[in-house]
């Protein structure tokens, strides 16, 4: 495989259906990387996602993975990717064993080896219908599937969605390990912001089929902040300084994205650490910039 610098560039991808538009979306996933992609429910992460995979053509934009065009090499470049969905796609009358036996012939890297070690780190059954499978236990074994046939590229839609902590935990120790491998990346859709501040690299933000932020997650957080203040003082913050804010009837917390020029400005104020729950919450807010 030659040499490239992003596992994914999107550039400028739209796809218009009647009600939504995924409008104009571009950012990279580095190589080596995770990088978590947040938003609502439809503000257009499955739809970037089956775009990646090919399920949907977008009307226009380009898609390149591992440095070459998606359109023009579609069949080389989906064996190397892996995707993890929150429904399992195999047929709950199959079993492991069953399973291992099939994806032998599908995937020319499969390793059966690989599998079994998973399977047996995840304490799965072999022999078992997955009719039977608790939703972790079909969780794991999608997990389990995607990463044995030495796939560079990760791809979960709302994977850990309904898991519970432990089983999550577990699963983001796993892709911690995978990515130990500098060639192997992870793109990660999920509405549980806590995993990601764990372990994501970097973070888009997509609402309304718009991306909002991208970036290192690490300068994300750095550069927001939760500013706190009573209403009388509110009054006196510029509009243009916060994206949105929480009103109470003692006081406002407002969301600024340059916390830098903010503690220069409003020297008194006392600026807590924003989550990338908060980011999300204040910046779906945005439009209506007050709110309780």
């Amino acid at each position: 495989m030659s040499e490239y610098s992003n596992a994914i560039e999107i550039n400028g991808l739209t796809k218009r259906y009647d009600g939504f538009t995924l409008d104009n979306v571009s950012f990279n996933v580095p190589k080596g990387s995770i990088m978590g992609f947040i938003g609502q429910n439809g503000a257009g992460k499955s739809t970037t996602i089956n775009s990646l995979l090919g399920i949907i053509k977008p009307d226009s934009g380009e898609i390149k993975i591992f440095g070459r065009e998606l359109k023009a090499n579609e069949i080389e470049i989906k064996r190397d990717i892996s995707a993890v969905f929150d429904e399992m796609p195999f047929h709950e009358q199959l079993n492991a064993k069953i399973l291992d036996k099939m994806l032998r012939h599908i995937f020319t890297e499969w390793s059966s080896e690989t599998f079994k070690k998973y399977l047996d780190r995840f304490a799965l059954p072999m022999k078992k219908p997955f009719s039977k499978f608790s939703k972790g236990m079909k969780m794991k074994l999608q997990i389990a599937a995607a990463l044995s046939h030495g796939a560079k590229l990760l791809i979960m839609d709302e994977a850990t969605t309904g898991l519970d902590p432990v089983v999550r935990n577990e699963i983001l120790d796993i892709f911690m390990e995978y990515l130990q491998d500098e060639n192997n990346s992870i793109l990660m859709s999920s509405h549980i912001t806590s995993d990601l501040e764990k372990i994501a690299d970097s973070v888009t933000f997509i609402d309304k089929g718009r991306i909002l932020l991208t970036g290192y997650k690490d300068d994300i957080l750095t550069s927001h902040g939760i500013l706190k203040c009573s209403r009388s003082d509110y009054s006196s913050v510029s509009r243009e300084d916060f994206v949105s804010a929480r009103l109470s009837d003692v006081g406002a917390e407002l969301l600024i994205s340059d916390r830098a020029a903010c503690e220069k400005k409003y020297s008194g104020a006392v600026i807590d650490h924003a989550t990338l729950d908060d980011i999300m919450v204040y910046y779906v807010n945005r439009e209506k910039k007050e709110w309780s």
